[in-house]
């Protein structure tokens, strides 16, 4: 794996939407931290733009900002102010000739999930999931998960801990880390962005899904042999999950047992990752070691 080079003081970040509306006011904390780290900041136009529908731009403005901003060799970064959905409708108008060169970290998460597994499938080059824009409001820039960003640029090795849960499977294993919203990690197989999971460790969460749209996609990976040769899985936040009028039968924590049950590897439950307040960074494409305790579970950044 190509793994971009990491952030010095004066840098620049550069900021902009390739999916979901974002307003201007909702990623003006993002800007003063990230120019309080010590980095300059270049914002999009698709940041707060005029556009009067879901997405931040057409799928041609927001291409073209991306390509601009991917090309530019002022900017050293590319943090994307959200998700939602529309990544997948301009990946394969982006030309990677350039980045292949000079590759540079590409940091996001959620409709993100995109370039992540494109990036690490087609270029075998290392990006970032962790928090966007909005994660800095309210406080939020003083978090251990948006901190845990800023140590990610600099090139500071993770280790992080969690609690562990009653439905995890003990063991360690070793691999270079690949995953992300498991909405977007079912829809890219078949796809150019598809990825191959094995000897890697897997992690998933989503946000919002009926529990059965869950459960089918999970399914989904289960069937495309995504779980069959990774090393180890790890499950992040399920948040605001929701039941049909006829209840499904299975809470979200049953479904993630169930599609877990038969694999002989270490499985951790409730990581950090997630659309909530509990998001660390992690890198795409470098190598982790995961141990899931008896009295901790533990990712190592190798």
């Amino acid at each position: 794996m190509i793994v971009p080079p990491y952030l010095k003081k004066g840098d620049t970040i550069g900021l902009t939407c390739p999916a979901g509306y974002m307003a201007a006011d909702k990623a003006q904390t993002c800007i003063e931290t990230l120019q309080a780290w010590g980095y300059q900041v270049m914002v999009g136009k698709t940041l707060g733009s005029d556009s009067q529908n879901y997405f931040s731009g057409t799928d041609e403005e927001r291409a073209d900002e991306l390509q601009a901003m991917m090309d530019d060799p002022s900017i050293d970064a590319i943090l994307f102010g959200r998700g939602g959905y529309g990544m997948g409708r301009i990946i394969d108008q982006l030309n990677f000739k350039k980045f292949k060169k000079y590759p540079k970290w590409l940091i996001g998460f959620s409709d993100i999930t995109v370039m992540h597994t494109h990036l690490f499938s087609q270029y075998k080059i290392a990006s970032m999931h962790a928090p966007m824009a909005a994660a800095f409001n309210e406080g939020g820039f003083e978090n251990e998960y948006v901190q845990s960003l800023r140590k990610a640029l600099k090139g500071n090795k993770a280790n992080y801990q969690c609690a562990t849960n009653a439905s995890d499977k003990l063991g360690s294993a070793t691999g270079k880390l690949i995953g992300g919203n498991l909405a977007l990690l079912a829809h890219v197989i078949g796809t150019a962005s598809d990825f191959n999971s094995k000897n890697c460790i897997l992690f998933i969460e989503d946000i919002g899904e009926y529990l059965y749209n869950a459960d089918r996609m999970l399914y989904q990976l289960k069937r495309s042999g995504k779980l069959e040769t990774i090393s180890g899985l790890i499950f992040g936040g399920f948040t605001d999950m929701k039941d049909t009028e006829r209840p499904f039968g299975k809470t979200m924590n049953d479904i993630l047992q169930e599609i877990s049950a038969d694999l002989n590897i270490p499985v951790c439950f409730n990581f950090p990752v997630s659309h909530g307040k509990e998001n660390v960074a992690l890198k795409i494409g470098v190598k982790y070691n995961l141990i899931v305790g008896t009295k901790k579970v533990s990712l190592k950044e190798l």
